[in-house]
């Protein structure tokens, strides 16, 4: 049987970033970065992971594709939900906004399987009209930007909700990693929240009758293979037969 094909999308930044790894003549150069744990997970869950160039026309890699990850990263840039920056808001990459948009706006076309993470969940969420809070404190609620906290560990509990996608890979209470310090606010037109943090906080995102789910936590640090990997292997599979 032939594994699906699945993108997954990363950050680009500087070569300067790698200070005294790279020579100071490459320091202007840029360098596109992907956190090897993204194509670990999807090869541990039986697909082919394709690390994603924003250089590539958006329409033509993504007709070769079976599934498509959006990866965690820089905050979304405030602007793209009609709020103004806040002092806490961290680094934002408008350039990776608009490219990770490109891209999601033609896998919802296509209707291809998305796997959205951290960042990703964020963007899928303003992509539908929805909002965040630009910043939460560790002593916040659950306490969610667990920094200091090795991102392989569980640091709190999320609450899956009964008839979601989400409760069909997982158990009812999973323990998840926490590495944001910002959380979904309005959610975005069409879609449901299929988990929550004790506090309330929105952990995952579904939109019903299609395959797009959205995770706040980082799955891909957790145990491999991960459900929401599975899964993604799982509809990219049965995509990539009706492609065929």
């Amino acid at each position: 049987m032939t594994k699906p094909l699945i993108g997954m999308t990363g950050r680009r930044w500087p070569a300067s970033a790698l200070a005294n790894n790279v020579p100071k003549a490459m320091y202007d150069l840029k360098f596109d970065l992907h956190f090897s744990d993204y194509p670990a997970s999807v090869a541990a869950a039986g697909g082919l992971p394709v690390e994603l160039t924003r250089d590539a026309d958006v329409e033509g890699v993504l007709a070769r594709l079976d599934g498509l990850i959006l990866s965690g990263g820089a905050d979304v840039e405030p602007d793209r939900y009609g709020h103004h920056a806040d002092e806490n808001l961290g680094a934002i990459e408008p350039d990776r906004d608009e490219w990770e948009l490109a891209l999601f706006r033609e896998a919802r076309r296509l209707e291809m399987p998305v796997l959205a993470i951290c960042r990703g969940a964020q963007l899928a969420n303003v992509f539908y009209g929805g909002t965040l809070n630009q910043h939460v404190e560790l002593d916040d609620g659950a306490g969610h930007p667990q920094w200091d906290t090795d991102g392989h560990e569980r640091t709190h509990e999320v609450n899956v909700v009964p008839g979601s996608v989400l409760s069909s890979i997982y158990p009812d209470k999973i323990g998840v990693n926490s590495l944001h310090h910002q959380t979904l606010a309005v959610l975005g037109n069409d879609l449901v929240a299929s988990a929550t943090a004790p506090d309330g906080v929105v952990e995952a995102l579904e939109l019903p009758g299609h395959d797009v789910l959205a995770v706040q936590w980082h799955p891909e640090l957790l145990d491999k293979p991960d459900p929401t990997f599975r899964w993604l292997v799982e509809r990219s599979s049965d995509y990539l037969a009706r492609k065929n």
